[in-house]
C-alpha cells in the first residue's frame, strides 16, 4: 500500500500591478492536506470555506486527481483527505492553484507517475492557464513566469525579510470568469509601455528589496481599471501607497482582495486604521497582516529535479 501523503501549499497573490499573468508572490498562509488510501473518498475538512471544500462532488481536488490517473492508465485510489485550509476560495489569494497543484500531486503519489518537479509545475501551469500562481506556490517567493506551450520559464527571488502584507478580504467572492470577461480584447500603445515599464520596475524592486519602486512599480493599466468596479476596496486603497508605512497596494490575482505591502511589522497598525478610514461608509472588510512565504509546496513527494 503505498504510504500516506502530506501536503502543505501556500497562498499566492497574482499579477501583482502590472504583472498580469506573470508575477506572484507567495504569502504564509496555508492549504493542508493529510490523505490515505481508503476504501471510498471522504474528506474531512477544516478552516475556511470547510462546507465546501469538504464536498466530495464536483471537488476540484478530486476531480483532477481521478482525472490524472485515468489518463495515464492508472487504478483510481480512493483516499481519506483530512484538510485544513486558510485560503480563501473566490478572494484572489490562489486557492485554485493550491488546489490543482495538490491534486496532481497527489495522483503522482498515489499514482507512482513518476513525475519529475518540473513535470508537476507544467501540468499545474496548463490547468491554471497561466503560470504566476502556479510557480508561486510551488517554489514560494516573488516569482516572474513566461509559458511557451508547456514549457514554463521562470526566475525567482527572495522578498526582504522585513517586509510584510496586508491581505484586504471583502465579504464577498468572486469567480475569475466574471473577472476575466470585464478585461478589453486590446490595448493602446500607451497602457502597453506604460504596464512594461513598472512590471520591469517591479521585479528589480523585489530583487533588491527597493520598497522606495513600489508604489510606482506597482501600477498597471492592463486589468486594475477594468475589474474597479466589481472589486470595490480597490479604488479606495491604490491612493494610499508611499503612506502609513504602505510600499505598495494592488489587486490580489483577480480579486475583490486587495494585497497592500508594507516596510515592515510596525506598520500593520498603521495602515490597518489608514484602511480602514479610507473605507469608512463601506462595510469594514477584513485585513489579514502576513508575511511573504519563501518555501513552496512541500510534500513526502517533492522530486527537486
Amino acid at each position: 500500500m503505498t504510504a500516506p501523503l502530506r501536503l502543505r501549499l501556500p497562498a499566492t497573490s497574482a499579477n501583482l500591478g502590472p504583472g498580469f499573468d506573470a508575477a506572484a508572490v507567495a504569502l504564509d498562509f496555508f492549504l493542508e492536506i493529510e490523505a490515505v488510501p481508503a476504501p471510498e473518498f471522504s474528506i474531512a475538512a477544516t478552516g475556511r470555506d470547510a462546507d465546501r471544500t469538504s464536498h466530495i462532488e464536483n471537488n476540484l481536488i478530486l476531480g483532477i486527481y481521478e482525472r490524472l490517473l485515468r489518463e495515464h492508465g492508472k487504478p483510481v485510489t480512493p483516499l481519506a483527505i483530512r484538510m485544513h485550509n486558510e485560503i480563501p476560495l473566490g478572494m484572489g489569494c490562489g486557492s485554485s492553484a493550491a488546489g490543482r497543484l495538490a491534486a496532481i500531486v497527489l495522483a503522482v503519489h498515489f499514482g507512482q507517475l513518476g513525475w519529475t518537479s518540473a513535470q508537476v509545475l507544467e501540468e499545474a501551469c496548463a490547468l491554471e492557464g497561466h503560470p504566476d500562481n502556479a510557480v508561486s506556490c510551488w517554489l514560494g517567493g516573488f516569482v516572474t513566469a513566461f509559458a511557451e506551450g508547456r514549457a514554463v520559464h521562470f526566475a525567482r527571488v527572495v522578498p526582504p525579510a522585513v517586509w510584510r502584507a496586508l491581505v484586504v478580504l471583502p465579504a464577498d467572492p468572486l469567480a475569475t470568469s466574471k473577472a476575466r470577461a470585464v478585461l478589453p480584447p486590446t490595448y493602446s500603445r500607451a497602457d502597453a509601455v506604460a504596464n512594461v515599464q513598472a512590471a520591469t520596475l517591479l521585479g528589480v524592486a523585489f530583487a533588491q528589496g527597493r520598497g522606495d519602486l513600489l508604489r510606482f512599480a506597482m501600477r498597471d493599466r492592463f486589468h486594475q481599471p477594468y475589474r474597479a468596479p466589481i472589486c470595490p476596496l480597490l479604488p479606495p486603497l491604490l491612493p494610499l501607497a508611499g503612506a502609513h508605512g504602505i510600499l505598495g497596494v494592488a489587486l490580489s490575482g483577480a480579486g475583490p482582495a486587495v494585497l497592500v505591502i508594507l516596510d515592515g511589522d510596525d506598520s500593520i497598525a498603521p495602515a490597518t486604521l489608514a484602511i480602514q478610514d479610507a473605507l469608512r461608509g463601506q462595510p469594514q472588510p477584513e485585513c489579514k497582516p502576513c508575511s511573504f512565504q519563501i518555501e513552496g509546496a512541500e510534500s513526502l513527494a517533492r522530486d527537486e529535479s
